[in-house]
């Protein structure tokens, strides 16, 4: 059976490899490593994003800190009680995830922020892994069409099944997929993305918890 974190030193995808190698050389302090998890082992909330940024996760270790995204993810988070504390950009700065758990499709920082579709697909056992290894999930959040694609296709669903777009909802088994733009810098700055439709998505997450079975 798949683990549900891939090894400090992941083999798999040789160009991601040869990233990693890159960036550590030039950045030795920096994690430069698949970006692990992060939050509540017994989540009913898992929030999947795409890949790390090379000046985010890959550099600080924990998914979406240290970069722009990161900002308006965990203030969000906070706002809503799924995090306590204070998100100050790195991973000692005390923030605790409550009922909700962070993770990547793709969990090595991939050239240019895009991952292939072969390092998606072979990264994808770790994110099916990731999933069932949580025994509460209820609610899945994807930042993005290509993250609600590859949480479609680990939970062995066609990539087409549902709907995409900011907000739509697919129900597969025991979850509710809800995909949400990415809160990137570009969205947000572009209005794509604005503060109150990132909460809204949000506010669906709580209400559909406030209804399901503990």
């Amino acid at each position: 059976m798949t683990n549900a974190e891939p090894p400090r030193d992941c083999p798999i995808c040789p160009r991601l490899t040869a990233y990693r190698a890159e960036n550590r050389a030039a950045h030795p302090e920096w994690f430069n490593g698949p970006a692990p998890s992060f939050g509540d082992p017994d989540a009913r909330l898992l929030v999947v994003g795409l890949a790390p940024g090379r000046m985010g996760a890959n550099r600080t270790g924990r998914p979406f800190t240290g970069d722009y995204a990161g900002v308006l993810l965990y203030e969000t988070l906070i706002a809503f009680g799924f995090a306590r504390g204070r998100y100050a950009a790195r991973p000692d700065d005390g923030l605790e995830l409550v009922d909700c758990m962070i993770t990547n499709a793709v969990r090595c920082a991939p050239p240019g922020n895009r991952p292939l579709p072969a390092e998606e697909a072979a990264c994808r056992p770790y994110l099916a892994a990731r999933i069932a290894a949580l025994p509460r999930l209820r609610v899945l959040v994807t930042l993005g069409d290509v993250a609600r694609r590859n949480v479609l296709r680990a939970l062995g669903q066609r990539a087409s099944s549902g709907a995409g777009g900011h907000a739509a909802e697919t129900v597969v088994g025991p979850y509710v997929l809800i995909n949400s733009y990415h809160c990137s810098r570009l969205n947000t700055n572009t209005g794509r993305l604005t503060e109150p439709m990132f909460h809204a998505v949000f506010e669906r997450v709580r209400d559909l918890l406030a209804g399901a079975v503990p």
